[in-house]
């Protein structure tokens, strides 16, 4: 069985929404988008991002992250050593309806999603990632369909937004994998679920 594994940028308070850009995902009058590119790349996440793009993955998008997605990286000039791997891998898009999708070796998936995600775990073939996605991973969360988690922890808050651990988190255990600081002080953490938090007594 493959697993599912997201990866995440967030802020200190947990937002997720709109890391890339200002006019990525405005709801709510969310109006700080693009907090993430205030922090200049150094080695530490270039090389993070470059052992992420070797290895085999397949992408789990929800559709607002892949409208996002499809929108730039099938043309991209830069950028290439993700956009790559991008265009040419298999690109799953969970959507509340049924749609064409536009970007290739793209197959949406609706209806009882999270059947069908179980489906594609049971496959064979490389693990599915998972990248934005914030309504997608409530899904995962709330069904316990996560295998692990990477957190891009950006030393900054913002006090409103998308927030990752949100409607569909669950009290759950988490074992650390690995940690590691970048020179801007950007925290790479990596979890797995460890087992239900049991209430008090």
């Amino acid at each position: 069985m493959r697993k599912i594994i997201t990866t995440t940028f967030i802020t200190m308070d947990g937002v997720m929404q709109a890391p890339g850009g200002s006019e990525e995902d405005t709801t709510g009058g969310f109006a700080y988008g693009g907090w993430q590119m205030k922090f200049p790349s150094d080695k530490m996440l270039d090389a993070k991002l470059a052992e992420f793009m070797h290895m085999p993955f397949e992408l789990l998008l929800g559709k607002f992250t892949y409208d996002i997605f499809a929108s730039y990286w099938p043309t991209a000039k830069t950028d290439l050593e993700v956009a790559n791997p991008f265009n040419s891998t298999k690109k799953y898009v969970v959507s509340h309806k049924s749609f064409e999708p536009s970007w290739k070796n793209s197959t949406c998936i609706t209806g009882d999603v999270v059947s069908e995600i179980k489906k594609l775990k049971e496959q064979n073939g490389p693990d599915l990632w998972v990248w934005g996605s914030g309504n997608l991973i409530q899904t995962l969360l709330k069904n316990d369909l996560i295998d692990r988690m990477h957190l891009w922890i950006h030393p900054i808050t913002i006090g409103s937004g998308k927030r990752l651990f949100a409607e569909g988190t669950q009290p759950r255990n988490f074992k650390l994998i690995e940690s590691k600081i970048s020179a801007t002080g950007i925290i790479f953490t990596t979890y797995e679920p460890s087992g239900i938090l049991p209430p008090s007594k």
